[in-house]
């Protein structure tokens, strides 16, 4: 399988999606964040151009306005507070960077690498060369900025380190002073890491998991806080009842047992029966038109399938037993099984998880309020 890296990450934070832009090829129209954050990097590359004399910081700003698109935004407020925070972060760049200070051995480099079989290409922002080694950097232009713990597991830049290694194959003798890190703009900070030839090692297993998964062709939707950019909400089975309107398939009778159903689900549980009946015909509607979740004046009603998982006790006794722990589980459930995974080695862990067989699955509906 020939893969981008991109597309790796889409299909861990939502399967779906990843099957509508890369099976389907269903073209998703860009977003403002993502056009935004397309001129930054631009702006960057701009700043970092090898040239006798690098650009000051008036150079920079007259390239982002130059560039920036104004047909994007929704209105003159939106756009305004958008261009103002673009200014700033190039502002706050000059301020704590000197562009003629860094040594720039790569702009957007390109690369491809290969993982057992598959092929992952991709694109890394910036290479360095630094007084000991080198430094691997990814631009970043989201509002929050993640732990330490987190950079120094990012999968990311284990994947730009294993292409920049694929380039300079003797530097993997100096794996200890390349450094790896990622760039926030908004906050005007770097957060730099290194990582050890044994991280690489677990990242080619992780890929390859990964990659098992894609070839198995479940692409269920996942709705998470990445949905309010993606640009398949009309055709998203989580999100496609909300643009009902638009496909002119509104239901009067669906869309009132909707609204019944979240007023019904606020009052007391004497209500059973008619909460049951109007499950019912709710559960019936997204079965025929393909919907997880159907959306109503008053709330949001989104189906999801509840599994519970039982463990085999002499698989769990064979893990645990060498390793002393079995006597803490006199009987196997998941609270304690829990406890007792967080001692445990990552193989363990594994191990453990791979003990578990389906015990039984149920729907439920679950409410938003507006």
């Amino acid at each position: 399988m020939r893969i981008s890296y991109s597309a790796l990450q889409t299909f861990e934070n939502c399967p779906l999606k990843y099957k509508y832009s890369n099976i389907d090829k269903v073209k998703e129209p860009k977003s403002k964040e993502a056009i935004f954050g397309t001129l930054l990097h631009s702006t960057l590359n701009f700043i970092h151009t090898p040239a006798l004399v690098a650009p000051n910081l008036e150079q920079a700003l007259d390239y982002f306005s130059k560039n920036w698109n104004s047909e994007i935004f929704e209105d003159e407020l939106e756009e305004r507070a958008a261009f103002s925070l673009g200014v700033s972060m190039v502002q706050k760049y000059y301020q704590k960077n000197n562009p003629a200070d860094f040594i720039i051995v790569d702009l957007e480099s390109p690369f491809q690498i290969e993982i057992g079989d598959h092929v992952i290409s991709g694109i890394i922002d910036r290479i360095d060369k630094t007084e000991d080694g080198y430094e691997i950097i990814d631009y970043k232009t989201t509002k929050k900025m993640p732990s330490q713990e987190k950079v120094d597991n990012d999968l990311q830049l284990s994947v730009y380190l294993q292409a920049f290694l694929k380039r300079y194959p003797k530097e993997i003798e100096n794996i200890d002073k390349i450094k790896v890190s990622l760039y926030y703009l908004k906050h005007g900070v770097k957060l730099s890491s290194t990582r050890t030839q044994e991280q690489l090692e677990k990242v080619r297993s992780l890929f390859l998991e990964v990659i098992a998964e894609i070839e198995k062709g479940n692409f269920p939707p996942n709705v998470n806080p990445l949905c309010d950019w993606c640009g398949y909400q009309k055709i998203c089975p989580a999100w496609r009842h909300k643009f009902r309107q638009e496909r002119k398939i509104d239901s009067q009778e669906i869309n009132q047992a909707i609204d019944e159903y979240i007023e019904t689900k606020n009052q007391i549980s004497g209500e059973k029966l008619k909460m049951a009946k109007l499950q019912e015909k709710i559960q019936q509607y997204m079965q025929q038109e393909g919907v997880e979740r159907v959306f109503g004046e008053k709330g949001i009603i989104a189906r999801t399938l509840r599994k519970t998982y039982k463990y085999d006790q002499q698989q769990i006794r064979d893990i645990l037993e060498p390793l002393d722990k079995w006597q803490e589980i006199l009987k196997i459930d998941a609270m304690a099984l829990k406890k007792v995974s967080a001692s445990l080695s990552p193989a363990a862990r594994k191990d453990v998880e791979n003990a578990r067989v389906l015990d039984k699955e149920s729907e439920t509906l679950t409410v938003k309020k507006k």
